[in-house]
């Protein structure tokens, strides 16, 4: 029989890999928390209708990423590509916005792409999306938020933020034509993506790839020169915020974001260390999409930011904690059949030192096996309970890594040991 394996694209995440998530979650989630963030969790599932309204028809997510299928009813539904479209249809569902909202959220994701190293057809993503707050302020928040991020992860000499303005609708549609103009004159010195990309998106041709288009690029109308009054107001004071925060950054009248609800303040963070796939976290103001999808109008900022590549980020540049992957600090040795008395030691251990991680040799097996798997496990302590130590309440204790002598204790003495 065919043995059975994963999608492509879709990867297990195994135990050796998951103290590194775990940590990556928990930093991130307490920092949002921190800075007055809440959670919310939307479904995978939602109906199709949602993202090609709210994302675009003309995106390369709507076009030929999603995975789209129609269940049993004979709706279409599709599982969620990104996390923004989902939260603006919860928060006004669930009648949010009648105030202003700070959110995150974290899961996975879903899109059909070729996969390579930092892209996957499944993956995961923190974002933060917050309503009603319509100055330069809050996007200066998110921005140094994510510049605190870096710092306590120890990468930030490693990233760079870029920044740029999509202006207003009607500013951004007089650079379209500006630059539908330009380039339809160039047509055949595009690419064959840029091309199609021409007819119906023109402005994802500024983030091409291909070298031969960039040079084109270089003498193409510039986004910034036809900014409208209000934009480049804010464009300033977002800027004025920045330095007066110490948060570098670069001005890339280039960038733009693959989503069309986009406009105002789009940025990215990016690095060399990942190759092609270099951008980190990327996002920006959308203070038109929930008026789009059916709600009032409400200003709206927010980024996503991908767990896949910032997990590789954190490996390549070997900035993980050193003893983030010891699960265990003590390993109990049941040697003999005192499975009742290992089992009510560990049980008390566990109410008096909540934070201990202990695991209890179950499956029998002789000391010197036992006491392997103890030293195997990375814990720092072997506790032994035989005949004798059951008998008398009292366990003696192995240091498996300073080699002083074991020693034997009342159970009552262990908890001041463990906490030396």
């Amino acid at each position: 029989m065919k043995q059975l394996r994963a999608i492509r694209g879709m990867n297990d995440l195994l135990p050796d890999q998951s103290p590194v998530w775990q940590y990556v979650e928990t930093t991130l989630s307490e920092l949002f928390g921190r800075y007055g963030y809440s959670e919310i969790r939307t479904p995978y599932l939602e109906a199709t209708q949602l993202f090609s309204r709210a994302v675009g028809e003309a995106t390369d997510i709507v076009e030929k990423e999603m995975y789209t299928f129609d269940d049993k009813s004979g709706d279409s539904v599709t599982l969620r590509p990104e996390g923004t479209a989902g939260t603006v249809r919860a928060a006004i569902q669930n009648n949010l916005l009648n105030q202003p909202q700070r959110l995150w959220y974290f899961g996975p994701m879903f899109r059909y792409e070729r996969p390579q190293k930092g892209r996957l057809r499944q993956f995961h993503q923190f974002g933060v999306e917050v309503f009603g707050i319509a100055g330069p302020d809050i996007d200066a928040e998110i921005l140094v938020m994510t510049a605190r991020l870096w710092r306590q992860l120890g990468i930030a000499d490693n990233l760079r933020l870029q920044i740029n303005s999509l202006g207003d609708s009607a500013s951004r549609a007089a650079y379209r034509a500006a630059l539908v103009d330009y380039l339809s004159e160039r047509r055949e010195q595009l690419d064959e993506d840029s091309q199609r990309r021409l007819e119906r998106n023109p402005l994802r041709i500024l983030d091409s790839k291909n070298d031969r288009t960039q040079e084109l690029l270089q003498a193409a109308p510039c986004l910034l020169d036809f900014l409208d009054r209000e934009s480049a107001a804010h464009f300033a004071d977002l800027r004025r915020l920045l330095d007066a925060a110490g948060v570098e950054y670069e001005i890339n009248p280039r960038l733009v974001r693959g989503l069309d609800y986009y406009g105002k303040t789009v940025f990215e963070w990016v690095t060399n260390c990942l190759g092609a796939q270099g951008t980190v976290c990327a996002g920006g103001r959308y203070d038109g999409l929930v008026e789009q999808m059916g709600g009032k109008p409400v200003a709206a900022v927010g980024f996503g930011l991908g767990v896949e590549r910032l997990v590789l980020m954190l490996e390549t540049l070997q900035a993980l904690p050193e003893s983030l992957h010891q699960q265990v600090d003590a390993y109990l040795v049941v040697a003999g059949e005192v499975q009742s008395a290992a089992l009510a030691a560990a049980e008390k251990l566990r109410d008096e030192l909540p934070w201990l991680r202990l695991q209890t040799h179950c499956g029998g097996g002789s000391l010197k096996s036992q006491m392997k798997k103890a030293d195997k496990s990375g814990a720092d302590y072997a506790l032994i309970i035989g005949q004798d130590e059951a008998a008398t309440g009292r366990v003696t204790v192995k240091d498996l890594r300073s080699g002083e002598p074991q020693q034997t204790l009342a159970l009552a003495e262990l908890p001041a040991l463990l906490q030396s």
